[in-house]
């Protein structure tokens, strides 16, 4: 998906979820919910709290 996909996913514009990507801004949780559950991983994955892309894995 391209960040302009990902941006009308979230109801934001491209640029504000390439902030996101480039950690210029901080991301609200619900969008990070919302992308955990589009690519069906783990918010802790996704912040790199964790190895494990959901709690499933073992």
């Amino acid at each position: 998906m391209s960040q302009s996909d990902i941006g009308e996913f979230l109801g934001i514009m491209q640029t504000v979820y390439s902030r996101y990507e480039r950690g210029a801004g901080t991301i609200p949780i619900e969008h990070l919910l919302k992308l955990a559950d589009l690519y069906n991983v783990s918010t802790d994955y996704m912040l790199g709290r964790t190895n494990l892309r959901n709690y499933d894995e073992k």
